[in-house]
């Protein structure tokens, strides 16, 4: 497993302990947003996350974003400036 940086090792961390996820990628999409704003030296401020769970299963797609973002609040009120959710019921694509 790759080395993880510390917000991406907690935004994976509470994604799955807030969904139990058949799939889960996070991936730290900061080096192209270097020089843009809200971005960090280091990284760790734009991320991309595909998460496949139950929990989504029949909620519209705001709705599941709005249930990635409330695990997510501590790190949206701080580190992460932009993420980037596709979240899907199992069987979707």
């Amino acid at each position: 497993m790759p080395l993880m940086g510390a917000i991406l090792e907690a935004i994976h961390d509470k994604l799955t302990s807030a969904f139990r996820p058949e799939r889960l990628d996070v991936e730290d999409d900061s080096a192209r947003h270097a020089g843009h704003a809200g971005s960090r030296p280091g990284g760790e401020s734009h991320f991309n996350v595909t998460i496949v769970a139950e929990a989504f299963r029949g909620a519209p797609k705001v709705a599941r974003q709005r249930m990635v973002y409330r695990a997510l609040a501590e790190e949206l009120a701080g580190p992460v400036h932009a993420l980037s959710v596709k979240a899907l019921a199992p069987g979707e694509s």
